[in-house]
């Protein structure tokens, strides 16, 4: 399907309207007039692009207000704010594998957290044995907070089966759970305990539930300062600062469209029959499916959803999400199909 507009709850293909529950816009932030409003104002004072290096010689003070209070937000020691997730990802590998050559990665983790060479976490359904042996070296664990097919955060159990004369680097994506998961949508990073760890680092994409075109690595003090004296960050453009102005802006507004959210999570709970076909917990904006027929059954109703081969899985994707801005007849309308 080939659209001309941003999908919010309701798209429309070739003169017919559909209801939308696709995407990643979780929080329905990007379609919102005041978050518009904010970015048009931030534009206006900050340009629509600085093609700089963040080293020049002169520098813009919000980047350093951006990084801080992310890294408040996220609890971690400091951050780096980049173009984009990917990138994110790809920069803090590509800076590990200078010294570190033991890659680990959990199953269906995004390709952008993929070391050189990365060897499967689990075999056969049991921690990798190379992880347990007592041979002293680093390691490096990449895994999604949130993998694309499930509803529940990564559990990090499996930490305490690896041998402790392995030093852990371990590195997390939060694409998927920034802005939703946690009581004030700060993810999972500041709770994943560091007794297993030498340390941790989160990448994140900030264009799905958060809504602006950023990346942003974050991690201890000593390791983003690095970060920023590698030649790939002193070299690249910075990211848009108008997008990291709107972040420190709009936080009113996050909470309040998690506040929506939440309400929406809360009624499907309350109305959707358990199935063994779906994936869903209240906590998630996501019904996830592995009925090949799902996609076909909610189209011929009206209903579009994310299908589509992702590199990590064997199968398609189909995924149900659930946004901030959908309202009760929408979500009425989806139970009813999903409960037949």
């Amino acid at each position: 399907m080939v659209i001309d507009s941003f999908p919010d709850r309701v798209i429309t293909v070739k003169g017919e309207e559909f209801l939308y529950f696709g995407g990643t816009s979780y929080l329905g932030i990007a379609t919102q007039n005041e978050f518009q409003k904010i970015l048009s104002n931030n534009v206006r004072k900050w340009g629509t692009s600085y093609g700089s290096s963040r080293n020049s010689n002169v520098k813009l003070s919000i980047y350093g207000k951006f990084e801080s209070q992310f890294s408040d937000d996220v609890g971690a020691q400091d951050s780096a704010a980049i173009s984009s997730g990917m990138l994110a990802g790809k920069f803090v590998i590509e800076y590990l594998s200078k010294t570190i050559t033991s890659f680990y990665h959990y199953p269906k983790t995004h390709p952008a957290v993929i070391g050189p060479d990365s060897l499967p976490l689990f075999v056969d359904g049991q921690l990798n044995k190379q992880l347990q042996n007592e041979i002293p070296e680093e390691v490096v664990i990449s895994v999604d907070a949130i993998l694309s097919s499930e509803v529940t955060p990564t559990n990090f159990n499996y930490l305490d089966g690896i041998s402790p004369n392995k030093n852990v680097t371990l590195v997390i994506d939060e694409s998927h759970s920034l802005g939703i998961v946690g009581e004030n949508g700060e993810g999972v990073f500041q709770n994943i305990p560091m007794e297993k760890l030498k340390s941790k680092i989160m990448v994140s994409s900030l264009g799905k539930a958060i809504g602006l075109t950023v990346g942003a690595i974050s991690g201890n003090r000593n390791f983003i300062e690095t970060i920023k004296k590698e030649s790939n960050f002193i070299s690249a453009s910075a990211t848009n600062p108008a997008y990291l102005a709107t972040y420190l802006e709009a936080q009113k507004l996050y909470s309040e469209q998690r506040s929506k959210l939440k309400i929406n999570l809360e009624f499907i709970s309350s109305n959707l029959n358990s199935n063994k076909k779906y994936k869903f917990d209240k906590s998630y904006p996501v019904i996830y499916s592995n009925d090949e027929a799902i996609f076909s059954s909610l189209l011929d109703n009206h209903i579009v959803i994310t299908r589509f081969k992702y590199p990590t899985y064997k199968n398609y994707m189909n995924r149900i999400v659930i946004t901030a801005n959908h309202i009760q007849t929408d979500l009425e309308k989806l139970i009813n199909l999903l409960n037949k």
